[in-house]
């Protein structure tokens, strides 16, 4: 069901206290221990997209980390954030264009000209709470932007289908509205879900060698048919799509890790990926 936004429109934390801490000094604390933490070379190049895992924050703030760390000192004046759906079957893709995502940081304003401008450029793109309300992949995002960057505006996109082509009609659209601004697109996804440590490893070594290759096509043919497994893999091949048209030539996977590395039970693990796209 399409929930259409009003301009006045908050989206209201959904996960905090859950996936990451609901109190705003507990959480600014964990992600500085989290960015302190990281190991990466940072790029000298510019970054015009990142791909972050979303899982709770013991699980997956460290990967993340690695690719939010890029972002120190850099400037954007928008972010598009582009998230799967867990929570609401939608069919397209999902805009927020009201007037905030709210986190235990404050809130983050939209950029309601451009996420309007995304909606209207495609049939199958609209303006709902539908896959935003409940959805932990894209407000995990927020806390890491808000703590890494100044001042910036977000577009906040949840993808309900992920085939090819819809990712491609997102990936050309957000580089024709993005291609005067300085923008910067987040592709949030896990990789494999609840196999054994070894096989979450060889599946996700797939994607691993796709993104490090910036083969999206491949990636894509891969993922439907089921040699590898990203519940984000529409958002990591719309973004691929869109930095490709804006000029950008390199792609680089900065950590890999599963759940497994993180608690003793490696029975059923979860895969988790950082890599910065940078020309």
């Amino acid at each position: 069901m399409i929930e259409h936004v009003k301009a006045t429109d908050i989206r209201k934390p959904a996960v905090a206290g859950m996936f990451y801490p609901g109190e705003k000094h507990t959480l600014k604390r964990q992600i500085e221990q989290l960015l302190s933490g990281t190991e990466t070379k940072r790029i000298d190049g510019k970054i015009f997209g990142i791909i972050s895992p979303h899982a709770g924050y013991m699980y997956s703030g460290p990967v993340a980390a690695e690719a939010y760390n890029q972002l120190i000192g850099r400037q954007y004046d928008y972010v598009a954030v582009i998230s799967p759906s867990h929570r609401d079957y939608i069919s397209g893709v999902s805009v927020f264009n009201g007037l905030a995502y709210e986190t235990p940081l404050g809130n983050v304003p939209i950029a309601i000209d451009l996420a309007n401008k995304l909606i209207n450029s495609n049939e199958n793109f609209f303006s709902s709470f539908a896959g935003h309300r409940q959805e932990h992949a894209l407000e995990v995002q927020l806390p890491f932007l808000q703590s890494v960057l100044a001042d910036f505006k977000l577009i906040p996109i949840v993808m309900g289908e992920q085939d090819y082509d819809l990712c491609k009609a997102l990936g050309d659209a957000l580089a024709e509205i993005l291609e005067q601004h300085n923008a910067l697109i987040v592709a949030s996804s896990d990789l494999s879900h609840f196999h054994s440590y070894s096989e979450a490893e060889r599946l996700d070594s797939i994607i691993v060698e796709y993104v490090n290759h910036f083969d999206e096509l491949g990636l894509a043919e891969d993922l439907k048919s089921g040699v590898c497994e990203a519940c984000g893999g529409g958002p990591m091949i719309s973004a691929m799509i869109a930095c490709k048209i804006l000029g950008v030539n390199n792609i680089s996977v900065l950590k890999y890790m599963n759940s497994g590395d993180v608690i003793a039970d490696r029975r059923e693990v979860v895969g988790y990926l950082a890599a910065a796209i940078y020309k």
